[in-house]
């Protein structure tokens, strides 16, 4: 077994005080990067990833997965704006130091995307190739939203074969009710926590 870390859009404009904040976001961006400190110091108890990758909104002209202007979002379908290519709201958070990500699969440049396997790295390779190509089998998945992005995110990595771990405890959801049928789905569909 081969297994991966997959950290989900943990990005200032989800972060608190961001255009699109969930409350906890700063918080997970803290506890991501504490528990990545320890894999790299090689504590005791500290998680045995082969590999650490990042996914990241960065929207250019996503069309209607951004309200528009002067019309109010539906928090389903249309969101306020947020993670702006070029705009601070797009970093990363400042809690989490993104140099042990070896790759960042970018999505949503034009269209709506949850699951960072709709996204790209910088060489053009999906999600799913770049961990096959590295012999992963599981995958470890956190970050933001858990009702949101990380669902989606989990949910494929299950379709395309993966065994693929929650850790909830480094996950932020946008609404109570949307985050236990997020988790319901997750656990239905094979992912464990």
């Amino acid at each position: 077994m081969t297994r991966a870390l997959i950290v989900v859009d943990v990005q200032n404009d989800f972060c608190e005080g961001g255009s699109l904040a969930v409350s906890g976001g700063a918080a997970v961006a803290h506890g991501v990067a504490t528990l990545i400190r320890a894999w790299r110091s090689g504590d005791e108890g500290a998680p045995t990833w082969a590999h650490i990758v990042a996914t990241k909104d960065h929207h250019i002209d996503p069309g209607e997965h951004w309200a528009a202007h002067g019309t109010e979002p539906d928090y389903r379908t249309s969101w306020p704006i947020h993670c702006r290519v070029g705009t601070e709201g797009e970093a990363f958070h400042p809690n989490l130091d993104p140099a042990p990500f070896e790759a960042v699969f970018l999505k949503g440049q034009y269209a709506a995307a949850y699951s960072g396997f709709e996204g790209a790295a910088s060489d053009g390779a999906g999600l799913a190739d770049w961990l096959r190509s590295r012999g992963v089998t599981d995958v470890d998945v956190c970050g933001i939203a858990t009702d949101h992005c990380v669902r989606a995110t989990a949910l494929d990595a299950r379709a395309a074969g993966f065994g693929v771990r929650l850790l909830v405890d480094l996950c932020a959801g946008v609404a109570p009710e949307t985050t236990a049928a997020a988790l319901a789905e997750m656990q239905a569909a094979g992912v464990t926590a």
